[in-house]
């Protein structure tokens, strides 16, 4: 349901220098808009395939296109249709593997969503430091710092209680980072890893860190990198999304069941230290009603998250590890 994000991708992958031998579109949408767009604009090696009902939703039409791509295909790149990519973005990407020969999988870097600077000579308060570089710390980890909450991991890793700092916390210093976790949107992977994993259609519809599950999947296989040098820009197109509420209830029950993902049986500390968190950010997206301009949706969200949480009492979710 974006067919003008996907001509814009579509048309920065025919600026690559290193082109795609091919390329799938694996089209859900509910018109012809995609088909119609793709029909009066001619791109190299692409193919189109408008999924039924059966193969609808993110995870699905992931592991569509993972089934039907070129047996030559050795890595296997899956990107959201409102990025744009940099020029050289498949090139940095992929040369990853032939640096890195123990990778499953490699991730690319969104340039847009953060600002960095390199770290000045003195901290400067309410900064975030990592690698030489420095970012604004969101509002939300000052809260937690003050709660004792922050992640007792690095970016890229999931924490004990969940709830850690995303690949937005690595700086695009241009050098490669070994994680746990990588962006679905802008992932890529050896084709060999889907001989034994796909992602979970536990994640109907929309996802939301289903890329999360999978990656702490392969990482119990291998090891998993994030490229800061394949850059590109992701813009957040708002077509196909779900409402705020359902989206809310994902944030936490979703949340809860990547946890498990990793640490089936998460010790008290870190049970408490799960809802402690997921309670003070409830609290902090309900008082954006009060702050933002979309204070509908602030609140929308925050009793989808309250509901999601409530949820977990009596049903929980069913963890495949």
């Amino acid at each position: 349901m974006r067919a003008k994000p996907l001509l814009d991708l579509l048309n920065s992958v025919k600026k690559q220098s290193l082109y795609p031998t091919e390329i799938l579109i694996v089209d859900a949408s509910l018109n012809n808009e995609t088909k119609i767009i793709l029909s009066n604009n001619t791109f190299k090696n692409l193919k189109y395939f408008k999924v039924k009902a059966q193969d609808r939703g993110l995870t699905k039409q992931r592991n569509f296109g993972a089934r039907i791509v070129n047996k030559s295909t050795v890595i296997i790149c899956f990107l959201d249709d409102d990025t744009v990519l940099n020029p050289d973005y498949f090139e940095n990407l992929i040369g990853t593997y032939k640096t890195q020969k123990d990778a499953l999988a490699v991730g690319g870097y969104i340039l847009n969503d953060v600002g960095w600077e390199k770290k000045t000579k003195t901290n400067i308060k309410n900064k975030y430091y990592f690698d030489g570089w420095m970012r604004n710390e969101p509002s939300r980890f000052i809260m937690r710092k003050r709660f004792g909450l922050l992640p007792d991991t690095p970016p890229g890793f999931l924490p004990t209680f969940a709830h850690g700092r995303s690949i937005g916390f690595l700086p695009p210093s241009g050098k490669i980072y070994n994680v746990e976790q990588i962006m679905g949107g802008v992932a890529s992977y050896r084709k060999e890893v889907f001989e034994t994993l796909n992602f979970s259609t536990y994640f109907e519809g929309y996802g939301l860190y289903e890329d999360t599950d999978f990656s702490l999947r392969i990482a119990k296989l291998g090891k998993l990198y994030i490229n800061t040098a394949a850059q590109l820009r992701h813009y957040h197109d708002d077509s196909g999304r779900p409402n705020k509420y359902n989206y809310g209830k994902m944030v936490i029950r979703n949340s809860w069941y990547v946890w498990r993902v990793k640490y089936l049986k998460p010790n008290f500390k870190a049970r408490t230290k799960w809802h402690a968190t997921a309670l003070l950010l409830i609290l902090i997206r309900l008082g954006n009603t009060l702050t933002v301009l979309k204070k509908r949706a602030a609140f929308t969200e925050s009793i989808g998250r309250l509901v999601g949480l409530i949820s977990l009492v009596y049903n929980k979710p069913n963890v495949k590890r």
